[in-house]
């Protein structure tokens, strides 16, 4: 009996500030693949709301230590490794705001992974080992005005005033853009999305 081979999987992260586009970059990167390949973003590894409130982090929701970051990591090597089986991974929820549990599936024959999340590119130990992971890192921007808009959007549809919504996208979104921000230059690709 001769086994063959696998060919070996990808795993491809967009990161960018809140806003900028990831997911609907990420999701037109599988649709244009030409392999079979999955989507998994980082947002599935968000601390619930219950976690938040114990750590009295819920006012930050969105920081970089308001996810399992270790736990990211753990799963992108699973993704990269475990090939005989669908591997299970968490799914975010905006109409509850909430990760939910073994909402994605990733079957075996997928080729390519593409991951997104802001934090791809920290220097910090937790996310330096979500990097190790990546075979390729993109980081995209847009207009400052353009992203600000849509996070408003999107925070008035999921629930908060407009007056609610531009408060959190100027203390939570903006600080958190600004961090993703600082560390662009370990990206290995650019791409202008303005």
């Amino acid at each position: 009996m001769t086994l063959v081979a696998r060919p070996k999987r990808r795993i491809l992260g967009i990161t960018g500030a809140p806003g900028v586009g990831k997911t609907t970059y990420a999701l037109a990167q599988v649709s244009a693949s030409g392999a079979p390949a999955a989507y998994v973003p980082m947002d599935g590894f968000h601390l619930a709301d219950v976690a938040l409130s114990a750590l009295g982090r819920l006012d930050r929701k969105g920081a970089p230590d308001t996810f399992d970051a270790w736990g990211y990591a753990a799963l992108l090597r699973r993704l990269r490794d475990e090939r005989d089986h669908v591997v299970y991974a968490p799914g975010f929820e905006r109409q509850l705001e909430q990760p939910i549990a073994g909402a994605l599936a990733v079957p075996p024959d997928a080729q390519l992974v593409v991951t997104e999340g802001n934090y791809l590119l920290l220097d910090r130990p937790e996310w330096r080992y979500v990097r190790e992971q990546l075979d390729e890192v993109v980081h995209l921007v847009t207009d400052d005005d353009v992203r600000r808009r849509r996070l408003v959007a999107r925070h008035v549809e999921f629930g908060k005033t407009p007056a609610e919504a531009e408060a959190w996208v100027a203390r939570v979104d903006d600080a958190n853009a600004a961090l993703v921000e600082a560390a662009a230059h370990r990206a290995d690709r650019v791409v202008e999305l303005t």
